[in-house]
């Protein structure tokens, strides 16, 4: 057993680590404690329960999310550069393609999904409008295609932030 004390932070983290490596179904007391190398009473001192605990991580994501959305905002430069920085920052959370998973059984988990998506649609609109493409559906394809790329495997080892690279490419050509 693990002799050091955990805090809530600790727990937490090894949430979001358990969730992207095994998925919703690993974000209970038991596996969570095996995982940390301590008991059950150490999750229960640090949460009332286990639906607390689920509450507690979301709102982290949600959290870190919201920050990241309002840095990208005060974000100085040229609109297409702050439009890729956005897309290459929302792929490279990898949590995010997890919680979408957990979402189709949690509602409390697709609703807070939905609010950060609302968020960074009316982001992205902002910034095709900047580009000049005042058209709502390409800000919806774009973060539709922020959304599935991670589920995506690619051939010959491309990656989900080249395939987003090129799909702004062809937006931008557009205008």
């Amino acid at each position: 057993m693990n002799t050091t004390r955990l805090n809530s932070d600790r727990w937490i983290a090894a949430g979001f680590d358990a969730l992207r490596q095994a998925g919703p179904q690993a974000l209970a007391a038991e596996p969570l404690a095996r995982r940390l190398g301590t008991t059950k009473g150490s999750f229960y001192w640090h949460f009332k329960d286990v639906p607390a605990y689920h509450a507690e991580l979301l709102a982290r994501w949600q959290t870190d999310a919201l920050t990241q959305l309002a840095d990208m905002r005060q974000q100085d430069g040229p609109a297409d550069r702050r439009l890729r920085d956005f897309g290459l920052g929302m792929l490279a959370d990898l949590t995010e393609p997890s919680l979408r998973v957990w979402a189709q059984s949690l509602p409390d988990v697709a609703r807070a999904l939905a609010r950060i998506d609302a968020e960074r649609l009316s982001h992205l609109e902002d910034l095709l409008r900047q580009l000049g493409l005042g058209n709502p559906d390409f800000a919806r394809a774009l973060l539709a295609a922020l959304i599935g790329l991670p589920q995506v495997t690619a051939s010959g080892g491309d990656t989900s932030a080249a395939a987003f690279e090129i799909l702004v490419d062809t937006v931008l050509a557009l205008e």
